[in-house]
């Protein structure tokens, strides 16, 4: 149900961000949501560095592999 919300909101040209404690506590939730589109995402403030780390590196890694596939 999240993923068609979030790609309705896509296919509008509509902002969609998410606020709660699923993505602070869950770090797989987090970056689903950013692999899905999500603009935004609302952490707790004791999860906000350490999660921003963590999807920042997997955004480099995934860079890197599609730079090294082409």
């Amino acid at each position: 149900m999240l993923r068609q919300a979030i790609q309705a909101c896509r296919k509008a040209g509509k902002y969609v961000g998410i606020c709660g404690q699923g993505p602070s506590d869950h770090l797989d939730f987090a970056q689903w949501l950013v692999q899905e589109g999500i603009e935004s995402l609302s952490l707790n403030p004791d999860t906000v560095v350490d999660t921003w780390l963590q999807l920042s590196r997997e955004a480099d890694a995934s860079v890197k592999e599609k730079a090294a596939a082409s």
